[in-house]
C-alpha cells in the first residue's frame, strides 16, 4: 500500500466540522486484516524505538487522549497500540464518573493530576471533554458554564504544551449499527457481559445530540498544538493502525535524542576489568 493518509482525519482549527464527512467504515482500501496487523506491528516498533529516546531524554512528554461513544474500541485500541512498549514509560488513566472527592474540585483537577511527566507517554481513556459532552447532552451544567469550560480546556492544553507536553486527541468514530453489534456481542458473550451497562442504551438514544456535541468540541478545541483527529473505527485493526501512525508521527516530530553521558566512556575501559 501507499503511505497511510492521516491528514484526511485532521480537524482543521477554527473551522466547523461535519462528522458525516468521515465514513466510520473507511479503511483506505485495506481489506485484509492480516496485512493491517503487520502494519500495526511495524508502528509499534517505530513507537518503541522513539519511546526509549523520549524516556532517556526527559525533555518532553506525550499525552494521547482517546474519546469514543460507548463500545467504540478505546480499550482495545490502547492495547494494540502500546503492547510491547516499556511499561516504565507508559501511563494509562481511565476516567469514569467523578468520585465524591473529584466533584469537590474543579473539573480539570483530576486530569491535571494524570498529566505526564517529562519522558512519559500518557494515555487518557476518556478525558476532560466528558465535562462538556455529557454536561451539554444531559443538561448537567448551564450553557454559559459549558462555554467557559471550553476556554478553560484550551488554556489548560496550551499550558501543558508550553511546558513540553505534546498533545494528540483522537475520536474513534463508529456507526450506530456497529455499536449495536458490539452491544449484542457483549450481552451474548459471558466473558464480555461485564462491560455492558444499561446506561449505555440511554446514551445511544441521544446519538444525534452527542454527534453535535462532538462537532462543537472539535470546532472549539482543535488547535495546532493540540489537534483533534476523527478516526474511522468500525474496523478494529484499521483504527489501531491510524492511532499508532499518529502517535509515531507525534514522536517523530519531537525527535527525542539520547542524552550525552556526563563522563568520558574512555575513562572506564571495562575490557580491562576483572
Amino acid at each position: 500500500m501507499g503511505k497511510l493518509d492521516t491528514n484526511c482525519y485532521y480537524v482543521t482549527p477554527g473551522k466547523k466540522f461535519d462528522l458525516s464527512t468521515i465514513d466510520p467504515g473507511d479503511t483506505q482500501g485495506l481489506n485484509d486484516d492480516e496485512a493491517i496487523k503487520e502494519l500495526v506491528k511495524e508502528n509499534r516498533k517505530r513507537i518503541g524505538r522513539m519511546q526509549k529516546q523520549l524516556l532517556a531524554a526527559e525533555q518532553n512528554a506525550v499525552l494521547l487522549m482517546i474519546q469514543a461513544m460507548d463500545a467504540g474500541g478505546k480499550d482495545s485500541t490502547i492495547r494494540r497500540t502500546l503492547t510491547g512498549l516499556n511499561p516504565h514509560g507508559i501511563q494509562v488513566t481511565s476516567f469514569k464518573s467523578p468520585t465524591s472527592e473529584e466533584l469537590r474540585h474543579d473539573f480539570l483537577w483530576r486530569i491535571h493530576a494524570a498529566a505526564p511527566e517529562k519522558g512519559m507517554i500518557a494515555v487518557h481513556n476518556r478525558s476532560h471533554y466528558e465535562d462538556v459532552l455529557i454536561a451539554s447532552v444531559d443538561h448537567l451544567a448551564p450553557k454559559p458554564l459549558i462555554k467557559k469550560r471550553f476556554r478553560h480546556i484550551n488554556d489548560f492544553e496550551q499550558m501543558l504544551h508550553d511546558h513540553g507536553t505534546h498533545i494528540l486527541k483522537v475520536f474513534l468514530h463508529i456507526s450506530q449499527d456497529h455499536q449495536l453489534g458490539r452491544f449484542r456481542n457483549r450481552l451474548e458473550n459471558p466473558e464480555k457481559r461485564w462491560k455492558f451497562e444499561p446506561a449505555d442504551l440511554q446514551a445511544r438514544g441521544s446519538w444525534d445530540a452527542y454527534m453535535k456535541a462532538y462537532e462543537d468540541v472539535f470546532y472549539q478545541c482543535s488547535a495546532d498544538h493540540a489537534p483533534w483527529y476523527v478516526v474511522p473505527a468500525n474496523n478494529k485493526w484499521f483504527r489501531s493502525l491510524v492511532v499508532g501512525e499518529l502517535l509515531a508521527q507525534t514522536l517523530e516530530k519531537i525527535d527525542p535524542q539520547y542524552p550525552e553521558p556526563k563522563f568520558d566512556p574512555a575513562d572506564y575501559p571495562l575490557k580491562d576489568l576483572k
